[in-house]
């Protein structure tokens, strides 16, 4: 097992990182043919997801329609101010887990693993985690 951190940084409150490319050349360089790669955002106001990473649009929508759903501004208690962000983390969660065969991330042509920032900007930090299997 191996287990390293991506740092993201982001420059919107509200914004979609396509961590694919990353996560690609990780398993590549561990030499990892078969397995499982778990990716983990340890922050409360930002999540990881899998969904559509071809067409920008899709992540415009989600950010959308999550705006939609829990708004920036409502009757919250939390003194911070950043309620939506933790609501939006919750709905879109904390990890993600993901087959590794061949050497290659066994994903879908279209999909993507992104990470979604509910409370930028900032500088995150992403645990990836990658496990063979065993003989």
């Amino acid at each position: 097992m191996t287990q390293t951190n991506l740092t993201v940084r982001t420059t919107m409150r509200d914004e979609v990182v396509d961590l694919t490319p990353r996560l690609r050349a990780l398993v590549a360089e561990s030499g990892v043919r078969d397995g499982v790669l778990l990716v983990c955002c340890p922050h409360t106001t930002a999540g990881v997801v899998i969904n559509e990473g071809y067409d920008p649009d899709v992540a415009r929508d989600v950010l959308d329609v999550l705006d939609r759903l829990v708004p920036w501004h409502g009757a919250y208690a939390h003194a911070e101010g950043n309620t939506a962000a933790h609501v939006k983390a919750i709905l879109t969660g904390a990890s993600q887990t993901l087959p590794i065969r061949g050497g290659e991330l066994e994903i879908g042509t279209w999909q993507a693993v992104q990470f979604y920032e509910f409370d930028g900007p900032r500088t995150r930090t992403v645990v990836v985690v990658l496990q063979e299997s065993a003989p």
